[in-house]
């Protein structure tokens, strides 16, 4: 499925592939947490639902991430945006920059099953707004 969405990701958006495909992990939530803000973070566990590791190429994604339905499978969308992103060292103003794209991957893969990123995660267009900007 990786290279599928891959392929899907290049043909769509101005993304290169990757030289390599990025190792997958399954791990608890709260380890999630701890990848994506750090182990100080008060984030709660299931609020991130993966998580990308540069220097590893690994996507991490809940232990109970199955790939069995369209949201899942955006999650992965989502991650191997930042994969394509970090293989092909595209720099950005500020890390929340890097966001911009992967939550537009995600939004239309998601319009592809009739859904959207609200519908699917309460996710709207304020939340990425504010997700997305540099504050510095």
């Amino acid at each position: 499925m990786i290279g599928a969405i891959e392929l899907w990701l290049v043909a769509n958006f101005d993304l290169e592939p990757a030289a390599r495909s990025p190792d997958l992990a399954k791990v608890a939530p709260a380890r999630l947490v701890e990848i994506r803000y750090g182990p100080a973070s008060s984030v709660s566990p299931g609020a991130v639902m993966g998580a990308y590791d540069k220097a590893s190429h690994t996507i991490y994604l809940s232990e109970t991430w199955n790939g069995r339905t369209p949201e899942q499978l955006s999650v992965l969308v989502h991650e191997m945006v930042h994969h394509l992103q970090a293989s092909n060292e595209t720099r950005f103003a500020c890390p929340a920059e890097r966001e911009r794209l992967a939550y537009r991957a995600q939004d239309e893969w998601l319009r592809l099953f009739g859904l959207d990123l609200e519908a699917a995660f309460g996710i709207n267009a304020a939340t990425v707004l504010v997700a997305t900007v540099c504050t510095h």
